[in-house]
């Protein structure tokens, strides 16, 4: 005879925990996924990537008791007791490869330049920004990376990016997108202060001025598009794509000179180069002990100082760009589907 047969939930418990276990799992393998590409660019393998489209965890619990008896003389009495349990937890997570022209055109598409700025109105530090994203501010050259190695910034591009540093600090300069006369067309705005700041910062804003080439009275500046500016009140840029970015960063990946010398990898930057670096990537034939994130490749480990502030925030920021681009698909890829 069968006493008890119960089946007990258990969701409500398990959201605490679960959400912050994907969450952290998620994070961790984005970072991964995102240095081992950028490794890999310096070997001049394909970054592939793959999102974790959905996560459905399932859960059971089954419990159960019987008891049962016997009698068949006044000297044989049987009983017996008997409980069953069972608990399933059956996630089912589907990952999605980011492939075609829609991915790929986000990928080599240069970002739009408001963007960039506008990271930098909501609070993100300008040398920063400006030294990941650009290819040039009013024709003062970025560094650039090929094949062959690293061409060094222009020095004037440093000071800059510089100034516009102090200045942000100051508070006085800002972005806004206003509608031109024309209707249709939509302008951003760089605006340099010149009341209520600093004597120090008006200095700087002179020095900025004449290191962009730009009108020394106008405090409104129109961000366009391009090499150099059309009339001294534009500030021309051009902005790399995120491939880009990731190139840059892959020229300072510190990989094995036997690597570099079998033409197995790209020159790069050399470890003791003082040349401006996005990120500083570390190597070497065993795991750290205090990495932020690490990946095996090639049978080297690389990874980030945990220490390292700077490149944690740039490896950050190339990671906040993948999610302003339009990187994914409206379910037009492959689909590949793991129940664990």
């Amino acid at each position: 005879m069968v006493l008890s047969s119960a089946c007990t939930s258990i969701g409500p418990g398990t959201v605490a925990r679960d959400r912050y276990d994907y969450s952290d799992s998620i994070s961790e393998s984005w970072k991964r996924q995102t240095l081992l590409n950028i490794v890999k660019l310096r070997y001049l393998d394909p970054p592939i990537f793959v999102d974790v489209g959905q996560i459905v965890a399932g859960y059971s619990l089954e419990t159960g008791v019987s008891l049962t008896g016997e009698v068949s003389s006044p000297r044989d009495n049987r009983l017996a007791l008997g409980a069953s349990g069972r608990f399933t937890d059956r996630p089912t997570i589907t990952y999605t490869p980011l492939t075609g022209n829609k991915f790929v055109k986000a990928l080599m598409t240069p970002l739009p330049p408001s963007s960039v700025f506008f990271m930098i109105q909501s609070g993100w530090p300008a040398d920063g920004v400006l030294m990941a994203a650009l290819v040039s501010l009013n024709g003062l050259a970025n560094q650039d990376t090929s094949i062959s190695g690293a061409t060094p910034p222009d020095p004037r591009f440093l000071r800059a990016l510089e100034l516009l540093r102090s200045i942000q600090r100051s508070g006085a300069v800002s972005m806004r997108v206003q509608q031109q006369e024309s209707g249709a067309r939509q302008a951003s705005i760089l605006t340099l202060r010149s009341a209520d700041i600093a004597a120090e910062t008006l200095v700087q804003i002179q020095e900025l001025r004449a290191l962009l080439g730009l009108d020394p009275d106008a405090t409104e500046f129109e961000l366009v598009f391009g090499g150099t500016p059309a009339q001294p009140s534009e500030i021309a840029v051009i902005t790399r794509s995120i491939l880009h970015v990731m190139l840059t960063m892959a020229a300072a990946v510190e990989v094995p000179e036997d690597d570099v010398a079998s033409s197995r990898a790209t020159p790069g930057l050399a470890a003791g180069d003082d040349a401006p670096r996005l990120v500083r990537v570390l190597s070497g034939e065993s795991q750290p002990a205090d990495a932020a994130v690490a990946v095996q490749y090639r049978g080297h480990w690389f990874w980030i100082d945990d220490r390292d502030l700077v490149s944690k925030r740039a490896l950050t920021f190339l990671m906040m760009l993948f999610t302003m681009s339009d990187t994914g698909g409206p379910g037009e890829t492959p689909s590949l589907t793991i129940p664990i």
